[in-house]
């Protein structure tokens, strides 16, 4: 009985002598907080989805609270009203920002890319794209197995079933660039978004030369550079076999949309511009007719010559 009183007692002693130790070292070592990351938390959409850059909205809080200069900082989902807001309340300057939207480069739907083969392992993207190039002949094209479905918190891409391709709500998305990252194959990008989700892109990133481009998919980009010709503000560029609209530069003007021959250059939103009608062949000129000589110099030029003989008969005699 001694013995259970004792050891009791002095565990009882080791905790408290522990627990004063514990309140002296977290007294010495505390660290306070900014109680303005708790608003600004608040203020941000709290998706934790990972567009800014940071892991959380928590951690995203923190960095606009401690940084003097935040105008590299940018909340994707709350947008700039958010950033204003927040800017507002801590006195700082809100960054400026377009807004962006997700947008899938690929056209090759099941009509104009026709399957090769079947795939039988993980229905993955990224299991699929480390060892194998799809079930086309595209080795650049989507491979539809919706990782970048599952990377969306916002349920706003999902895969169409009927084309095989990958599609992006642009009224739910939020640009947080989270199905930017899960794609293996690179087709998707965060673009300048229009007013009433108007766009124009090319809709490939094929980098193979255009006739292995068009065996494998009949709506690929063949780099024949018409549609970089007729394009009056230097917005797009043929660079590694493919052609590229930058969105920043361009002004929806669609004349490149009628010049592709391929159909890879994607309009939304908009009607496309009626096509112009050729111009007729220009009729050959008709051969000048040769002139005739007049009877009257004809005989005016007799006389000439019959003095000419007399001469030359005086000069024999």
């Amino acid at each position: 009985m001694t013995v259970l009183l004792f050891t009791i007692l002095t565990l009882s002693v080791l905790g408290i002598l522990s627990a004063v130790i514990l309140y002296f070292v977290a007294k010495k070592f505390n660290v306070e907080e900014d109680p303005r990351i708790d608003d600004v938390e608040k203020m941000l959409p709290g998706a934790n989805c990972g567009g800014c850059g940071f892991a959380g909205c928590r951690a995203m809080a923190e960095a606009m609270v401690r940084e003097d200069d935040i105008s590299s900082l940018f909340c994707p989902v709350g947008g700039g009203d958010c950033m204003k807001q927040i800017a507002a309340y801590l006195g700082k300057v809100a960054p400026e920002k377009e807004p962006t939207v997700a947008t899938v480069r690929c056209g090759g739907v099941c009509a104009k890319r026709p399957r090769t083969n079947t795939y039988n392992g993980a229905k993955s993207c990224a299991v699929a794209s480390s060892f194998y190039v799809g079930e086309t002949a595209c080795a650049f094209g989507c491979l539809g197995y919706g990782d970048c479905v599952e990377a969306c918190a916002f349920d706003a891409i999902k895969v169409n079933p009927e084309t095989g391709i990958a599609e992006v709500d642009a009224d739910k998305c939020t640009a947080c660039g989270a199905c930017v990252k899960a794609c293996p194959k690179n087709i998707i990008e965060l673009r300048k978004k229009w007013p009433k989700n108007r766009a124009v892109f090319v809709s490939c990133v094929s980098k193979d030369k255009g006739a292995v481009t068009m065996k494998a998919c009949k709506a690929g980009c063949i780099a024949c550079g018409k549609c970089a010709k007729v394009c009056a503000f230097d917005a797009i560029t043929i660079e590694n076999g493919v052609a590229y609209i930058d969105s920043q530069k361009c002004k929806l003007c669609r004349k490149c949309v009628n010049e592709c021959p391929t159909g890879a250059i994607v309009l939304r939103g908009m009607e496309p511009l009626p096509k112009e009608p050729k111009a007729p062949a220009a009729k050959p000129a008709e051969k000048a007719a040769t002139p005739v000589a007049k009877p009257v110099e004809a005989v005016a030029e007799k006389p000439a010559v019959a003095e000419q003989k007399t001469e030359i008969n005086n000069e024999q005699k």
